[in-house]
């Protein structure tokens, strides 16, 4: 199996926000979601109550996230807006509440600037935004000033799109990238998502599968989130809460194709799925020269 360069498995160190950090690279990560939503594809509803969502958030860090992502917004195609103060209602009272316990990671994922920076100060080390930086360019100095890590989506949503489906990463991102940079912050604070299932149909979803490892030109850590996409439905004929295999399929396929952090539903299932990857990564990395 010809797998990417080594020095995609070699160790990184991602900083995040309040003097924390986290090691990428020879181990795949993983970034449990907890939505505290009432209408989100395929947990809305189950985590709308502050204490039932932290005790998911602790659940999910015992079964071996690394990381766990809030959000108080549902990005399901489809889905009705809710206003800034809304999504801070939804997701303060969890952060404050996880900020007490030192061995939770969190994430908030938000496109406002403004819930960001009430995030980051009650206790969130990275904000994942699904619009890249690019819907409310403020993002990037809250990120920067809070000393934070930010993942940057890529999504086709609203805007017109290059036709080779790569190229129009590499677009997205170095617009994406370049806002980060100027507002300060460094490439090690920063992971790369290139968005399946945003305004991508099934074709584009496995082709960007198969593609994956193109996005290391990039030369940043890969975020991938697959977990229970309706592309996978199109594939298994599952209903969304039933697609953690499919997902953990997903996730062993682009781990072999160089993704460091996994964001899932089902920590259990991906974190052993995940371990057989990283298994083969290591056997094979033993087997090249100056590696044993």
């Amino acid at each position: 199996m010809q797998l990417p360069p080594d020095s995609v498995f070699d160790p990184k160190t991602l900083r995040l926000g309040r003097d924390r950090a986290i090691e990428l690279g020879p181990r795949a990560r993983l970034m449990g979601i907890l939505n505290v939503t009432p209408d989100s594809f395929s947990d809305g509803g189950l985590h709308a109550d502050a204490r039932i969502a932290v005790d998911a958030a602790l659940a999910m860090v015992g079964e071996g996230a690394d990381m766990v992502d809030i959000g108080g917004e549902s990005t399901r195609p489809g889905a009705e807006p809710v206003s800034a103060l809304e999504e801070q209602r939804r997701v303060m009272p969890v952060i404050e509440a996880l900020s007490a316990h030192p061995e939770v990671l969190i994430s908030v994922d938000t496109w406002r600037a403004e819930t960001a920076r009430l995030a980051l100060a009650a206790g969130a080390h990275l904000v994942n935004d699904v619009w890249g930086l690019q819907r409310e360019p403020e993002m990037a100095r809250v990120v920067a000033d809070a000393g934070a890590a930010v993942a940057i989506m890529h999504t086709g949503r609203d805007r017109e799109r290059l036709p080779d489906l790569v190229e129009d990463q590499f677009s997205w991102f170095a617009e994406s990238l370049e806002i980060a940079r100027k507002a300060g912050i460094a490439d090690d604070r920063i992971l790369i998502d290139p968005g399946f299932g945003f305004a991508k149909d099934a074709g584009d979803n496995l082709e960007l599968m198969v593609r994956f490892g193109e996005l290391h030109a990039l030369g940043l850590p890969l975020l991938a989130g697959t977990s229970r996409k309706r592309f996978l439905g199109g594939l298994t004929g599952r209903e969304a809460p039933d697609r953690d295999v499919g997902t953990t399929a997903t996730s062993v396929a682009l781990r072999l194709a160089g993704a460091a952090m996994f964001r899932v539903h089902n920590v259990a299932f991906n974190k052993d799925g995940l371990a057989v990857a990283d298994a083969m990564v290591q056997s094979s990395r033993k087997k090249e020269p100056g590696h044993g």
